[in-house]
């Protein structure tokens, strides 16, 4: 369980107090060269051949150990495994019992056809502190290719696992890994014509839930600073929608800009400095950016339609939004000053909340095309356009830190339906529904500007 402290927004999760105490005691990683392959994946053709890997229950000694070194398995397992490039093969068929002081026997391992296999130990500490150590091992080559050790208080033990299953998934892949993040959205609870939303936040497993308000007031779009512990949203109050400023650390929240008019769809530039926005002014819509250090507003776009869901490219140069300004939604870029507008999408049907990837390289976006919602990534000019999932109702895409998987909300139909919060792949392969004690939207992914 995490840390909550009561505040007069609501509850926050003290996360930057566990990253104080949370430290990393090593970091080897052994310069040899793995036998095996990192993995490559073909995005265009979505042709993946998860990794078979092997993850033993870390050495203990204690009934207390145990109970860890089993948790912290099973997670590491099930972040690896939900990730859709590895196949953890199951425990049973382990033959190998050497303890983690000895080098394993390698042949045991590839009888079963194991590519690679992490072990490692848990010892607990009279002052409730848990070190966890682990190796990871390349089969073929017979060789330990990382070890990492991680100390933390007891509390922390999932991030722990996490951060141990980030170290083995950046080396096996080369890419960064994405399971230590968090994923805030709005909580969902009532009939459809009485919903109660709730800004919450929790781990990208769906675990550590914490609300950050009461419902009091509608809630929409929360977004991640990228660089610090604080969201940006939309609420109603007084019936009037405007940006706010949450603070997670402190649970302090604070209005963006005293605006007469309406203001909507915020988010942060990457460096965490600056928000870009909508603000409807005599029945139009245009694009606003707010420097959240002097205060200073400046207008981007200035058009009689409806330009909205702006979203800064990782170098901040460019800025995607969609506009109807040609007579339907459509996705235009232009760069940070507003200058060089133009429009990037040509395919049929409608286009919204386009989203830059952390990674510069696919703006993703929403779809509706003959009553089906769709979910897609192209090129930052349009070309490579790529249809990733579709369904009643799918909207309001989110990039993991890394670019490697798309977090989105399907509605699902009839009297008693709601939206659910989905991840998928790239590739458009291992699409996975969160886990929520009740409906869930507007998911933002911690650690990326989209």
């Amino acid at each position: 369980m995490i840390n909550r402290k009561k505040s007069n927004n609501g509850y926050f999760n003290s996360y930057s107090a566990r990253v104080a105490w949370l430290t990393l005691l090593l970091c080897l990683l052994i310069p040899v060269k793995p036998a095996m392959a990192l993995l490559e994946v073909d995005i265009t053709s979505g042709n993946i051949r998860p990794m078979p890997i092997a993850i033993k229950t870390f050495d203990y000694k204690s009934k207390m150990e145990k109970k860890y070194a089993v948790a912290i398995a099973r997670v590491i397992a099930d972040d690896l495994q939900n990730s859709g490039l590895f196949k953890v093969v199951d425990n049973k068929a382990y033959i190998d019992t050497t303890p983690y002081s000895k080098n394993p026997r390698f042949s045991d391992w590839r009888v079963i056809k194991v590519d690679a296999l992490i072990n490692g130990k848990i010892s607990f500490s009279k002052s409730n502190q848990i070190t966890a150590e682990f190796k990871l091992w390349d089969v073929a080559a017979q060789k330990s290719i990382i070890g990492v050790q991680f100390a933390s208080k007891h509390k922390s033990w999932r991030r722990v696992a996490h951060l141990i299953a980030d170290a083995i998934y950046e080396r096996l892949t080369g890419e960064k890994g994405y399971f230590d993040t968090r994923i805030a959205f709005i909580d969902e609870t009532g009939t459809k014509d009485k919903r109660v939303k709730r800004l919450a936040i929790m781990d990208q497993d769906g675990r550590n839930l914490v609300y950050l308000s009461r419902g009091k007031n509608l809630v929409l779009t929360p977004r991640f600073s990228p660089k610090k512990e604080e969201l940006t949203y939309v609420s109603y109050e007084n019936g009037l929608p405007r940006v706010y400023m949450y603070d997670i650390k402190n649970g302090i929240r604070e209005i963006v800009g005293d605006f007469p008019d309406i203001s909507f769809s915020p988010r942060f530039a990457p460096d965490g400095n600056k928000i870009v926005m909508s603000l409807q002014r005599d029945g139009n819509s245009n694009i606003y950016t707010r420097d959240l250090r002097t205060g200073r507003t400046e207008r981007l776009t200035n058009t009689r339609g409806i330009d909205t869901a702006p979203s800064f490219s990782p170098d901040s140069k460019y800025i995607v939004f969609e506009s109807d300004r040609g007579g339907s939604q459509q996705i235009y870029v232009m760069r940070a000053d507003g200058s060089q507008q133009r429009r990037i999408s040509f395919g049929k049907g409608r286009y919204s909340t386009p989203v830059w990837s952390p990674r510069g390289d696919y703006i993703a976006f929403t779809k509706l095309i003959e009553g089906n919602f769709l979910i897609g990534i192209m090129h930052a000019d349009g070309s490579g356009e790529r249809i990733l999932t579709q369904g009643y109702h799918n909207e309001g895409p989110t990039w993991a830190p890394n670019g490697r998987l798309l977090a989105f909300f399907r509605e699902s139909r009839g009297k008693n339906g709601g939206p659910r919060i989905y991840t998928i792949d790239i590739t458009g392969h291992n699409e996975r529904m969160l886990s929520t004690p009740n409906f869930s939207s507007d998911p933002s992914w911690s650690g990326s500007s989209d």
